[in-house]
């Protein structure tokens, strides 16, 4: 197995004690023909960045020929990926996330092989955010590059948006809005489940960032561990529905709009996907007037490939 070149060790992590951190994973083909006339396939392993953590954290890269794809060949590169982070200072991970759904049976037999959890799920924003920056200046210098558009991945068909489990469901939710530069501190709030992402980058800090408040008087901690659960990766206005997309696929039906509404919170989402990396959040208090969250998660509208 070949292994690229940008892979970095932080010798910072080398003295304290091992820093375990979740995974997310991509392994896929690349737009890269080998020498067999087949595509390259390509392993990508990065950390989850905790908020206000320095640098990229842990990352490794594999390529893989499209002959060796096979769930033993990640075995055993995951087993080198966690020989890596060892030597660079990091544990094996809590969580390895893996973001396709065409690959999840054989991310499933590699990471049960070696014990790791997997989560299938969209919330892979630094995986998302590194796979598009080497789209853009790693694989067009690489021999073989397949320049110009490609044929179209054909759209997934959207499963239809169901309710909310009665368990789950607050007594009532409100639109809410919180300065760029607020969700940058919501590391120090005080929050029992929490969702973070590190926000370098993606705007200015008086940018205002859309989202929203689930209420529930008596339920609040028990929706929050619930929704924590779900993986919640973004909101968006589909139609006149307000829709939670979660994990890999799944989307529940939040409330109904009027059109109007609807309009005004579509605009909202545009708008940040232009002005902040489409950053959302979703909150679950006890009341408007409680300090601090039950739940808190910081969401992005990033594109799924």
């Amino acid at each position: 197995m070949s292994q690229a070149t940008d892979q970095v060790a932080d010798p910072t992590r080398r003295s304290a004690a091992p820093l375990q951190l979740d995974w997310e994973l991509d392994y896929y083909s690349r737009p890269i023909l080998e020498a067999d006339g087949k595509k390259r396939w390509e392993l990508l392993i990065c950390s989850t960045p905790a908020p206000g953590a320095a640098g990229p954290g842990f990352r490794f890269v594999q390529n893989c020929s499209a002959s060796s794809v096979n769930s033993q060949w990640l075995k055993q590169a995951l087993e080198q990926a966690m020989e890596q982070a060892a030597a660079e200072g990091y544990a094996a991970p809590r969580k390895l996330r893996c973001w396709r759904a065409s690959m999840r049976t054989m991310v499933s037999r590699a990471a049960e092989q070696l014990s790791l959890e997997l989560i299938p799920s969209r919330r892979c924003y630094a995986l998302v955010e590194w796979l598009q920056e080497r789209q853009a200046t790693v694989y067009p210098a690489e021999e073989g590059y397949m320049a110009g558009p490609l044929a179209p991945a054909p759209l997934p068909i959207q499963p239809v948006a169901v309710p909310l489990p009665e368990a789950a469901r607050g007594d009532s939710w409100s639109w809410a809005s919180l300065p760029l530069g607020a969700l940058r501190e919501a590391a120090e709030w005080d929050v029992s489940f929490a969702g973070l992402v590190p926000l370098d980058g993606t705007g200015d800090d008086d940018v205002m960032v859309s989202g929203l408040r689930l209420f529930s008087s008596t339920r609040s901690l028990a929706i929050a561990g619930w929704i924590a659960g779900l993986e919640p990766v973004r909101l968006e206005v589909s139609g006149n529905q307000l829709v939670l997309e979660a994990g890999l696929e799944d989307r529940w039906l939040l409330g109904n709009l009027e059109a109007e509404e609807a309009e005004v919170a579509a605009e909202a989402f545009r708008a940040a996907r232009q002005q902040a990396g489409g950053v959302q959040f979703l909150a679950v208090q006890s009341s408007e007037a409680q300090n601090g969250f039950d739940g808190f998660w910081v969401l992005r509208d990033l594109p799924d490939a």
